[in-house]
């Protein structure tokens, strides 16, 4: 599905590439350019109070905002990334993140909220949020499933957002439809090292092995080339 939203400037719904019904693929272009891209899985747990669709729109602003509404609008994500410099020890780098996030959710829509008292609309929000921190030129990647802490506007309850198979590149996208490099997230590298570490000491011990075999053998070898000086004098023969 595609809705039109300027004169240059298109949306894209891609869900229905995905082999993963509950992962949806999203695509911002202007201009004929791919500006941002993400793909996730996303779940929102919030509470509300009660007595004892598959239909998605989509909307972008040159590639630092996404914005997703569900179910004639009744629910609406809004994703906003910001890039910015870093002073470091190599110098100025440039990076970009998740800088804000905003869920507005109607409690009087009954497919999700059941006998909710004083239903209505009400809006989630971050609070001084800094994720998916990504040197500039790289996409987000992360399998593993992050918790995002959001306030509500309903009687400041929090709402949780857990987003699991993320993939995100909000800048500098030099190809359409086409992920720059991934920065893997924190989890997924200690994850990916616990997998490897095995394979390695592994590999590690049976260098070792090999070579102390290695070093025994020519050791051996070099001994019993030597010639053996008996000890008792006896044994020597007199020269006469």
């Amino acid at each position: 599905a595609a809705a039109r939203l300027a004169a240059e400037q298109e949306v894209e719904n891609l869900s229905g590439l995905s082999p993963n019904p509950e992962k949806d693929i999203f695509v911002v272009r202007e201009n004929r350019t791919t500006c941002l891209m993400a793909e996730f899985a996303a779940k929102f747990i919030v509470p509300y109070d009660v007595w004892a669709s598959n239909y998605v729109d989509v909307s972008g602003v040159r590639g630092s905002e996404l914005e997703i509404s569900w179910l004639e609008q009744a629910y609406t994500l809004k994703l906003f990334f910001l890039k910015e410099g870093h002073n470091t020890s190599r110098g100025q780098e440039a990076f970009w993140r998740l800088s804000r996030i905003q869920f507005t959710y109607d409690t009087a829509e009954r497919t999700y909220f059941k006998d909710a008292i004083a239903p209505g609309k009400h809006t989630a929000s971050s609070h001084r949020l800094s994720a998916l921190v990504t040197p500039a030129g790289k996409s987000y990647e992360c399998q593993a499933q992050q918790t995002i802490s959001l306030v509500s506007s309903d009687h400041q309850k929090s709402v949780q957002l857990l987003l699991s198979e993320v993939r995100v590149q909000p800048f500098d996208i030099t190809a359409d439809f086409v992920f720059s490099e991934e920065h893997k997230c924190p989890v997924d590298q200690r994850e990916q090292l616990e997998e490897t570490l095995p394979l390695i000491l592994g590999l590690i011990l049976g260098l070792v092995i090999v070579i102390t075999l290695c070093v025994y053998h020519i050791h051996h070898k070099l001994t019993a080339n030597q010639v053996q000086i008996p000890r008792d004098r006896s044994q020597y023969k007199h020269m006469g």
